[in-house]
């Protein structure tokens, strides 16, 4: 209700539904076919992630905004499920409205504060991919460029440049070839 009334004092945000349940939500949804939806990562009965995943699926261009305490995995999580958005519940109206006008005009690319940052805290883990990352090494196995990686993983092209850069550095290359060759040396990745 704080989320509603909030956003009750942008003239170019409508409230038009509220939901405390997944099943609530699918059928405000379903019913009111809103543009962006917010969703709490934790539902009393269910992962919103994973909520907003299957609406996002249902509705190819809703717009779905993941609000949730401040938590690298989460928002990877988010990221990963092709979501607009991930913000902190303790971040300031603004960014939380400029999430949900984002959402609106590029639902199917990805954008959260503070990402480089988190992007940065998961280097750590030199030669291990996400999912997401092997899913991007496939696609430019496949001979995709960047922009054309983006459009298929429906993120923003500068958010394939930094799995990108994630991929070279955690295999210790500076280019595509070198970064095909290391996966399928190291047993990651399948020659096409």
């Amino acid at each position: 209700m704080g989320l509603a009334y909030a956003l009750s004092g942008y003239p170019d945000i409508e409230v038009v539904g509220e939901a405390g349940t997944c099943a609530e939500a699918r059928k405000v949804v379903a019913d009111r076919r809103p543009m962006v939806v917010t969703v709490d990562a934790w539902l009393p009965d269910g992962d919103g992630i994973a909520l907003a995943t299957g609406l996002r699926q249902r509705y190819p261009t809703l717009g779905v905004v993941v609000l949730a305490d401040a938590d690298d995995d989460l928002l990877f999580r988010t990221m990963q499920a092709g979501l607009s958005a991930f913000v902190a519940k303790s971040a300031a109206a603004d960014q939380i409205v400029a999430a949900v006008r984002h959402a609106t005009v590029a639902a199917d690319t990805f954008t959260a504060p503070g990402l480089a940052d988190a992007m940065g805290r998961r280097g750590g883990r030199p030669g291990v991919l996400s999912r997401r990352e092997l899913e991007v090494l496939e696609l430019l196995r496949d001979g995709l460029s960047m922009p054309k990686t983006a459009v298929a993983l429906r993120v923003s092209d500068s958010t394939v440049k930094t799995y990108v850069a994630r991929i070279y550095d955690k295999l210790g290359v500076s280019n595509r070839s070198q970064a095909l060759m290391a996966a399928i040396n190291r047993g990651l990745l399948r020659a096409a």
